[in-house]
């Protein structure tokens, strides 16, 4: 009985810990930098989580790389899964060559290659996973997503699976979702 009292306090123990580790930090000057570029490049300061630890631009370039405190994943109207390291090219209204970021879609996760808004004052944003865009309200990135360290989310290799290449187009295909110049016109994750 004694060791079932123990197990039960080591685990209330953990538990609180994990809670008092996933509180509301005060923004670091990386996170301000980081959402700061992304602002004045006219895309929305929610598109890169809370929690940066390091930020770097070259704004001759547009390169940047977004240093995380761990991967970590950020559950509002969009699921999305963090990498460590977050980079990609930057350029007023867009991110190409995105790394780092995968965007879920039921049960599957998709890697994040471009992030677009086309005209800020349509309210829309643009992510293209592979052979397909996905398009959300701006309204959901107007404000850093706290993120779950994957660490801590239970049951993590059950939450779904990447796809890529081939088998991308035909779950895209079946999902319904529009291809690039196509035909169908299904949107929204």
């Amino acid at each position: 009985m004694a060791m079932a009292a123990s197990w039960w306090a080591l685990l209330m123990a953990v538990v609180a810990a994990a809670a008092a580790g996933c509180g509301e930090a005060a923004p670091t000057a990386a996170a301000e930098a980081a959402h700061d570029v992304l602002q004045s490049h006219g895309l929305p300061r929610g598109l890169l989580p809370a929690g940066i630890a390091a930020f770097t631009h070259d704004p001759a370039t547009g390169r940047f790389e977004a240093v995380l405190e761990s991967p970590c994943t950020a559950r509002t109207e969009v699921g999305l899964r963090y990498n460590v390291t977050v980079a990609g090219q930057i350029t007023y209204g867009r991110i190409a060559e995105l790394s780092g970021v995968d965007a879920q879609d039921l049960f599957l996760w998709f890697a994040v290659r471009s992030i677009r808004v086309d005209v800020p004052s349509s309210g829309v944003i643009y992510f293209d996973v592979g052979v397909v865009y996905k398009h959300f309200p701006l309204s959901f990135f107007e404000a850093p997503p706290p993120c779950v360290p994957t660490s801590l989310i239970l049951l993590q290799p059950h939450q779904g699976r990447r796809i890529s290449g081939g088998r991308r187009r035909r779950v895209a295909t079946m999902m319904g979702w529009f291809h690039r110049g196509g035909v169908n016109q299904k949107s929204q994750f």
